[in-house]
Parts: structure tokens; sequence; C-alpha cells
């Protein structure tokens, strides 16, 4: 029994820690969610051919849980979560970098996994695999610092306190100001998934380069509204709550462009 509870105790915290490297299950959850709420009829049906009849917020934190494997084979996808950029408010010269840096990366990944999705010739079980790695970076790519900075590994650097707890920011903008939210994922999703028609299509616009600009902005003003050593509570929630939401949002409404697109 000692043994059984000693396991279990030890899967926990590797999970814990792995679960640090992005949005955390809630928040990919969510954008998945809202994801599903807008796919086509076509994207659904394609879609129930390759993952069948699982939602996509059951296979959102799946990249992350690989991490936990043992045997290597997933250990070269841990670069595809994040891409570091000096910080730029140029969107020409953001670009050219995000464009040049040597990959693979979560810019290089979500276009090559979106062409494999799309490529008729991708065997049905790489194209799940793709699924659940896009599913799941282009949540990467709404969490703000997984496009932040490289000296401070986007923000795991910069130690603070949220409600009295040690953490760093980006433990904070994984899952801290989710959690502390108190909302399961589907009414995190249902009460954020509320824009009309045309301002969803607002939101879906750009290229994939201007939304990976739009998370380098966002991170560029959490980085300059957030100071090392300090202790946090209902403050910054006050302060961050409306970006987090937009976030989650974007993320699920633009994950549904690029699924309907590929599908």
């Amino acid at each position: 029994m000692k043994k059984i509870l000693l396991n279990l105790i030890l899967l926990f915290a590797l999970l814990s820690f792995n679960f640090g490297y992005s949005w955390g299950t809630t928040g990919h959850r969510v954008v998945a969610e809202i994801a599903e709420n807008h796919l086509s009829g076509h994207a659904k049906r394609q879609l129930k051919k390759i993952i069948g009849k699982q939602k996509l917020a059951y296979w959102a934190n799946w990249p992350d849980l690989v991490k936990s494997d043992t045997t290597g084979v997933w250990k070269p996808t841990e670069k595809w979560h994040y891409v570091n950029i000096t910080p730029q408010t140029n969107q020409k010269v953001f670009t050219d970098s995000l464009i040049a840096q040597a990959g693979p990366n979560l810019y290089t990944q979500i276009k090559t996994l979106s062409v494999q999705i799309k490529d008729p010739k991708t065997p049905k079980k790489d194209k799940e695999i793709a699924l659940r790695f896009l599913i799941h970076l282009v949540g990467d790519l709404a969490q703000p610092l997984h496009v932040g900075r490289a000296e401070d590994l986007g923000g795991n650097k910069i130690k603070l306190k949220f409600f009295g707890e040690n953490t760093n920011l980006h433990s904070l903008w994984d899952s801290k100001l989710v959690d502390s939210q108190k909302y399961s994922y589907s009414e995190y999703a249902q009460v954020l998934d509320v824009r009309s028609k045309e301002e969803n299509r607002q939101i879906q616009s750009g290229t994939l380069e201007d939304w990976f600009f739009d998370s380098h902005k966002m991170a560029n003003r959490i980085y300059s509204q957030t100071a090392a050593g300090t202790s946090y509570a209902y403050d910054y929630n006050y302060k961050f709550q409306p970006l987090l939401e937009r976030q989650l949002l974007y993320g699920g409404l633009r994950l549904a462009k690029i699924l309907n697109e590929v599908l």
C-alpha cells in the first residue's frame, strides 16, 4: 500500500512539473473548447475520422504529458512549445526575426503540422499525432510568455509571489492566474465565448505572423507591468484578468480558423 501511495505521489509531482511548461490543463482545455464551438461541419466530420468522438479538450494537454515519457521519443518536441524573440515594437523587425529563427520552434511547428494534416498523403496515425500537437501549440501561442524573451526563459527566471506562494512569471501565466478564476474549463469557455460573429471574424483575421506579433506585444506589456520579487494577489488579477481572458478567447477562435482551413 505504501508503495502504491509513493508511486501516486511521484506521478502527481511529475505531471505537475510538466504542466508548468504551458497554459496548464484548464487553460489549454478552454482554448480547445472554444475552438470546437466554431468548427465547420466539414471540419467536424474530418476530425471524427481522425480522432473519433473525443472532444478537442481531451487531447489539449497530451503534448505536455508526453514529456514524462522515458524513452526519449518525444524529447525533441520540447522545443516546439515556444519561440524566444528580443523585445520588438516594430512588426516588420519582429516578423523578420521570427522567420529567421532556426527551428524547430513554436512558429515552425504550427506551420509544419498544418501542412501535414492538410496533406491527403499523410497516414491517419500521423495526422492524429499532428492534430494533438496543433491543438496544444496554438494554445501555447496564445500564452504571451511563449513568445517571450530568451534571457529569462520566457519569464521562468523572474521570481515573485502570488497569494503568498513562491512562483515565477511564466508559471503565474501558465496556470496560477487561470486557476484563480475558479472556473472549470467548460464554464470558462462558455462565459468567454460570447462575441458577435463579426467580432470573431476580426479576431480570426490576419496571418500567423500577425498572431505571433500580437502575443509578443502582450508579453511586452506583461513584462513592463510585473516587477520581479514582488508579492501579488488580487491586485494582479484585477489588472490582468481582461488580458488573460482575451488570450484564451483569441487562442480558441484562431485554433478554430486553422482547423477549418487544414481539415
